[in-house]
């Protein structure tokens, strides 16, 4: 009698949903949320409701457009890297 064992072949591999990765999801839920409040604050205030779609999509689209282009260009840890880099000291003095 032989056994049959499923493998999973995506261990210690970074989360990706429609070509965001690892921290880049976090910002686009945040950026959504924040959408979402902006929305709720400009008709509360009395701003026509056309106008506050038209803010919120073109706002929208920008965030998610910027957001996809870091995923892209830094990848599942360069926007980490790029932040400590800065912390690195350019010149290390022996006395």
């Amino acid at each position: 009698m032989s056994s049959v064992y499923n493998i999973n072949k995506g261990i210690n591999q970074c989360i990706e949903f429609k070509g965001l990765k690892a921290q880049y999801i976090w910002w686009l839920g945040g950026g959504i949320l924040a959408l979402l409040f902006l929305f709720a604050v400009l008709y509360i205030t009395g701003v026509n409701m056309l106008l506050c779609v038209m803010v919120v999509f073109g706002l929208g689209a920008c965030m998610f457009f910027y957001v996809y282009n870091l995923s892209k260009c830094f990848g599942e840890h360069g926007l980490m890297k790029k932040r400590a880099s800065k912390y690195i000291p350019k010149i290390i003095k022996y006395t």
